[in-house]
C-alpha cells in the first residue's frame, strides 16, 4: 500500500494564523510572562513558530507524553516519557499542542499540571479536531479546525514520516 498526502491547509496559510494566534496572546499576556509547555514531538514545529511571533518574554520547557490502555481505546491515563525541567509555581503556563483529538489526554495533563500550582493555564493547538472530542477540554487558542482526516506536516507524522513538510496535508492511501 502507498500513500500520497494532498495539501489541507498551504504553508502560506499556516503562517498567516500563526501570526494571527501570537498577536492575539501577546495581547492576552500584555504585562506578563508567558511559559510555553510544548507537547512532544509534534509540537515542536508549532511552538517555535509561535514563539518567535509572540512579544511579551516567554519560556518554555517541553513534555513527552503518552496515553494508555486496554485495546484499541486510550484509557486517557497518561505516561510521562519525559517530564518538565523547570517547576511552574506561579508561572502563566500556555500548553502548546499539534493536534487536539479526543481530549483525553490534554485533560488529564491539565490535571496533573494544576497540581504544580501554576498561575494560570491554558491551551493552544494548531489543529483542533472537535468531531472526535470524548472528554471536554477547553482550548483557549485555535488555529485551525479541521474535519476527521488523518493529517501530517508541521510536526505531525505519519510512521515518522512527512512532520517536515510547511504545510498541513491529507494522507491518502492507495
Amino acid at each position: 500500500m502507498s500513500e500520497k498526502v494532498r495539501v489541507l491547509l498551504s504553508e502560506e496559510e499556516v503562517d498567516q494564523k500563526i501570526s494571527e494566534l501570537g498577536a492575539k496572546i501577546s495581547r492576552d499576556y500584555e504585562g506578563k510572562s508567558v511559559h510555553m509547555i510544548c507537547i512532544l514531538k509534534g509540537g515542536a514545529w508549532f511552538m517555535c513558530e509561535l514563539s518567535k511571533r509572540m512579544t511579551v518574554p516567554v519560556s518554555c520547557d517541553f513534555m513527552s507524553v503518552s496515553s494508555y490502555g486496554s485495546g484499541t481505546e486510550s484509557s486517557g491515563v497518561i505516561k510521562i516519557n519525559k517530564d518538565l525541567d523547570e517547576p511552574l509555581d506561579g508561572k502563566d503556563v500556555l500548553i502548546v499542542e499539534d493536534i487536539v483529538d479526543s481530549g483525553r489526554t490534554l485533560s488529564h495533563l491539565c490535571d496533573l499540571l494544576k497540581h504544580r500550582n501554576p498561575a494560570s493555564i491554558r491551551i493552544c493547538t494548531l489543529l483542533d479536531k472537535p468531531s472526535r472530542r470524548v472528554k471536554a477540554v477547553n482550548v483557549d487558542y485555535t488555529a485551525f479546525q479541521i474535519p476527521d482526516e488523518f493529517v501530517v506536516g508541521y510536526g505531525l507524522d505519519y510512521d515518522q514520516k512527512y512532520r517536515t513538510l510547511p504545510y498541513i496535508g491529507v494522507v491518502e492511501f492507495d
